[in-house]
């Protein structure tokens, strides 16, 4: 019952930004985490009864080497997935040779980087990634932080080095929902050495802690990242020039 639920808000998510089209050839990027398998078990199903006839594959970028393949093997079988592995230097490259002081930003471009050319080397057109509407408003917050300028996740966006198109079906998911539609799941856990420990962690905290002085922060702080024509912001440049 609640994977049903997950899957009617999902639809609703793909119908909203067109994010999957009759003959696509759709690759899941599969951790092994919560929303990678939510989406995962979703899809899955949802490719039954759409009327948009596509292909599915799942992908695991093994970052460290060490992912339960096993357990994911089992878990995408189970949702007719075929699932494909690839193994990666990504944890050694971005904690023991490069030893980043701030590795997120490394590593996810190099995990997206291998998604986005294993999905050109299969011939698939789409790249599914698992975030949810607590990423949208997170890296939200952070761009105002640390890149002076509001910016966001696009629930929908070409790739034009690559020509991937990146779709991010849990869009309108918030993490609790997520944590109770899979609570039968086997997550694995993630071996990443700061996992918990990072800004984006801190942000999340930081945004709960606003929630429970404002109850409805973060739902208008996801609006209004949609609501872009209603920004009345400073033009700095052209007041300049007057």
């Amino acid at each position: 019952m609640k994977i049903k639920k997950a899957i009617n808000i999902i639809h609703r998510a793909i119908k909203d930004f067109n994010m999957i089209e009759d003959g696509d050839k759709i690759a899941i990027g599969l951790s092994g985490g919560k929303d990678s398998l939510l989406l995962t078990a979703c899809l899955g199903l949802y490719q039954k009864y759409s009327k948009e006839k596509f292909s599915l594959v799942a992908i695991c970028v093994d970052s460290f080497k060490n992912t339960d393949i096993e357990s994911l093997t089992n878990f995408c079988k189970s949702y007719d997935v075929e699932l494909k592995v690839i193994k990666s230097d990504i944890g050694e490259v971005v904690f023991d040779i490069r030893k980043e002081k701030n590795p997120c930003s490394l590593c996810s471009k190099m995990r997206r980087g291998i998604l986005c050319n294993t999905c050109k080397n299969l011939g698939f057109n789409k790249l599914a990634l698992g975030h949810n509407a607590d990423d949208f408003i997170e890296t939200f917050m952070l761009s105002i932080m640390h890149e002076n300028r509001l910016n966001s996740m696009k629930p929908v966006s070409f790739m034009s080095n690559t020509g991937i198109t990146i779709i991010r079906p849990l869009l309108y998911l918030w993490e609790e929902q997520i944590y109770d539609y899979t609570q039968d799941f086997n997550i694995i856990k993630s071996s990443c050495p700061i996992d918990k420990k990072t800004e984006r962690e801190n942000i999340k905290n930081s945004i709960i802690e606003v929630e429970k002085i404002l109850p409805n922060f973060k739902n208008n702080l996801f609006k209004s990242i949609f609501n872009y024509e209603k920004y009345n912001l400073i033009n700095f440049e052209k007041l300049l020039k007057k």
